[in-house]
C-alpha cells in the first residue's frame, strides 16, 4: 500500500509540471524534477518502512542486561520482566549480567546498543540516578541515552539505631547529634552509593555533623549497627523491618514522603520534622535512546499488565516494595527528577567518585 502511494505521489508531482516549450522552461522543469526525485528518495529511505519493525516486533528473543551480579536488587526488574513478557509478547527473555564500575559497564552497553527493542536495561536508583550524578567517569547520561519503558517498583529506606541508643524519637536523635558534633557515625555501602547520599541529604536538611563509615554491603552495615560498631544507618525495608519487629533495632522513620502501606506504624522522617526530606528507591526497564515509540509502548503495556496481576503484586510486596504502573513519559520524568536531585546533593556534599 505504501509503495502504491509513493508511485502515485511521484506521478501527480510530475503531472503538475507540463512539458517545456522553450529552453528556459526546460531547465526549470529539469531542476524541479531533480528536487522531486531527491525528495522521493528520502521518503522512500526514511518514510516508507518506519512502521515495519514496530509492526513485527518482537520476532526474536529479547535480552535484558543487568549491570550487576545475579541475585542482587538490580536483578529484580529483570527477573520480573522475564516472567511477565514471554506470554504476552510470544518471545523468550534472556538475562545477561554485566557487573562492574557501579553498574556503568552494563549501562553503557545498553546505551550503545541498537535501538530496536531487543536489548533492554534493568536499572535501579543507583544506575539510573545516583552513579551518573556523582561519577565523572560513568560514561552515560540516564536522561539522554535511554528511553524509559516502565517503572517496575518503588520503595524506601529506614533510619535505625540500636534500642539502647539514648534518643527515643527522631527529634531527640537530631538534638543528640547536634550536641555531640562529629561523635556519631553511620554505616553506608561506599562513597557515592545511595545510603551514603541518603545520609548526606539528612545532614543537609538537619544541620547535624555525623561521620560515615564504609562497608561492603547493606547486610554488613546493619550488622555494624547491631554490634554497636556504628551508631546508625539507612537501609532497605527488606533488611530492616524484620529486625525492627523483633525489637533488635529502633526505627526513627522511613524516607518516603508519606507513610508506607508496608509499615503504616512507622512515621516518615518528613512528618517528624525534617522538612522536604524524601529518598525513594526504584527499579525499572529502559531501552536505548531512539527506540521507536511503538515498540516502547508495547513493552510498557505488556509490563504494566503483568504488574497489575495479583501474583506480581504479591511478589513485589514480599520484596518490600509497591508498584504503580505508569506511562513511559511518567517514568522518564521521574528519572529526570531523581538524576537532578542526586546531582544537587552530590555537589552540595562535594561527593565525587571516578
Amino acid at each position: 500500500m505504501r509503495r502504491r502511494q509513493f508511485i502515485t505521489f511521484i506521478s501527480d508531482a510530475l503531472a503538475a509540471y507540463p512539458l517545456a516549450v522553450d529552453a528556459q522552461q526546460s531547465e526549470r522543469a529539469r531542476r524541479i524534477a531533480v528536487l522531486i526525485g531527491v525528495a522521493a528518495a528520502l521518503i522512500l529511505l526514511f518514510g516508507l518502512n518506519t512502521g515495519a519493525p514496530a509492526q513485527t516486533y518482537p520476532d526474536k528473543l529479547i535480552k535484558i542486561i543487568v549491570p550487576a551480579t545475579a541475585g542482587g536488587p538490580t536483578d529484580v526488574p529483570a527477573r520480573l520482566a522475564s516472567q511477565i513478557l514471554p506470554p504476552r509478547l510470544g518471545q523468550p527473555i534472556v538475562i545477561e549480567y554485566r557487573p562492574g564500575v557501579g553498574g556503568a559497564i552494563g549501562a553503557k552497553a545498553v546505551a550503545t546498543a541498537a535501538p530496536d527493542g531487543y536489548t533492554l536495561l534493568a536499572g535501579n536508583t543507583s544506575v539510573l540516578a545516583v552513579i551518573p550524578a556523582v561519577s565523572a567517569s560513568a560514561g552515560y547520561d540516564p536522561v539522554k541515552d535511554y528511553v524509559p519503558v516502565a517503572k517496575v517498583s518503588e520503595s524506601f529506606q529506614i533510619l535505625v539505631v540500636r534500642p539502647s541508643f539514648p534518643a527515643k524519637t527522631l527529634k531527640e536523635f537530631i538534638d543528640y547529634a547536634k550536641a555531640n558534633p562529629g561523635k556519631l557515625n553511620y554505616a553506608h555501602t561506599g562513597v557515592g552509593a545511595l545510603p551514603h547520599l541518603t545520609a548526606e541529604l539528612f545532614k543537609t536538611r538537619t544541620g547535624v555533623n555525623v561521620v560515615g563509615v564504609s562497608y561492603r554491603s547493606g547486610a554488613e552495615s546493619v550488622t555494624a549497627v547491631l554490634s554497636d560498631a556504628v551508631h546508625f544507618t539507612f537501609e532497605s525495608i527488606t533488611i530492616l523491618l524484620p529486625l525492627i519487629r523483633e525489637g533488635k533495632l529502633r526505627a526513627f522513620g522511613v524516607t518516603s514522603r508519606t507513610r508506607s502501606p508496608l509499615a503504616l506504624d512507622l512515621p516518615t522522617i518528613a512528618e517528624s520534622g525534617v522538612r522536604d526530606y524524601e529518598v525513594l528507591t526504584f527499579n525499572g526497564i529502559v531501552a536505548p535512546a531512539r527506540t521507536p515509540a511503538a515498540i516502547v509502548n508495547r513493552l510498557n503495556a505488556a509490563i504494566n499488565e503483568g504488574l497489575r496481576t495479583e501474583e506480581m503484586q504479591t511478589i513485589i510486596t514480599r520484596l518490600g516494595a509497591v508498584t504503580n504502573p505508569g506511562t513511559p513519559g511518567e517514568f522518564g520524568a521521574f528519572i529526570a527528577s531523581q538524576f537532578e536531585k542526586w546531582t544537587a546533593v552530590g555537589k552540595a556534599a562535594n561527593v565525587k567518585i571516578d
